[in-house]
């Protein structure tokens, strides 16, 4: 005689009845989803809820986006964070990208090791590698002191001028960041058949068309989940030009970047709902870059 089985079974089971990829994405998501909720979703509401209201809890519709808009730092703010993610997104696509297929065309136990060397950066918090950049931008005590004076950088001051510093932060960002997706794309190109390039070898294909033409359609939805992500933090940066202002003695505005302005809205002026308006803006931007990377890409077309 057959038992019924628990009630508590009946998720299990319908998980596992599904075709094997679905259910084991599904377990992997499911414990995550709690804190997407709790720490994502409801605080991005609240944010829009705040920037559409007064303090007193009426509405404001637009007007603390207007308002916030006309501030004479809300410009330079936001100039400041798109050229420095364009910049950084930029590295990241063609280096990191060429890295990681020249890594894995030369695949040996040199470039596990390279692998491991690009990855050690990564292991430093974001105000660490500030901290270690910063001694590295010092012309008077940087190993790196020819090249700095060569740029025309010949004081510390000069090496953090405002014009140079969106680079300077996506050069720190580059530092930290790219050999966590070296290794992430690296594991995207191992996952192609070894049948597809013995067969363009075949052919005639050399690897640096192996490479472009075999290799980097392949990876193509990795390479733009790196760009979503990268916009994303790219357009939150706050802990490097902060350690900079405070490290500078105010030479860097403390409203340098974005989430920096919306920093001071709200806990030096109290302004919650600007605030909140700025963050939502920031949020606009990273939907938008975010729809546009995968119209283009097919982020998530699935073949039949």
């Amino acid at each position: 005689m057959l038992m019924k089985a628990p009630a508590r079974w009946g998720v299990r089971a319908r998980i596992t009845g599904m075709r094997g990829p679905r259910a084991h994405g599904l377990l992997f998501v499911l414990p995550y989803l709690p804190f997407l909720l709790v720490f994502g979703i409801l605080p991005m509401f609240y944010a829009l809820y705040l920037a559409v209201t007064t303090d007193g809890g009426g509405m404001a519709g637009l007007g603390n986006f207007t308002r916030t808009f006309r501030d004479y730092r809300f410009v330079p703010a936001f100039e400041h964070i798109l050229l420095y993610t364009g910049v950084w997104l930029a590295s990241l696509i063609v280096l990191v990208v060429g890295l990681a297929l020249l890594l894995h065309g030369r695949a040996s136990r040199v470039t596990s090791t390279f692998r491991f060397l690009f990855y050690i950066p990564g292991a430093l918090a974001g105000a660490s590698a500030v901290l270690v950049w910063l001694f590295m931008l010092d012309p008077s005590v940087s190993p790196g002191s020819l090249l700095l004076r060569a740029s025309g950088a010949h004081l510390f001051v000069e090496s953090i001028a405002p014009a140079r510093l969106p680079f300077v932060f996506a050069m720190i960002a580059f530092w930290t960041g790219a050999g966590g997706w070296i290794v992430v794309l690296y594991g995207a190109l191992n996952t192609i058949p070894q049948d597809l390039e013995e067969a363009a070898r075949i052919d005639g294909a050399g690897p640096v068309t192996i490479a472009l033409r075999l290799k980097l359609p392949l990876i193509r939805k990795w390479v733009a989940y790196m760009a979503i992500l990268s916009v994303a933090t790219g357009t939150q940066l706050f802990i490097e030009p902060q350690l900079v202002n405070e490290a500078s003695l105010g030479l860097v505005p403390d409203t340098w970047s974005s989430n920096q302005l919306a920093y001071q809205l709200a806990f030096r002026y109290g302004d919650f709902n600007g605030a909140a308006a700025v963050s939502v803006d920031l949020i606009a931007i990273g939907l938008v870059a975010a729809v546009l990377i995968v119209k283009r890409t097919g982020l998530f077309r699935t073949e039949d």
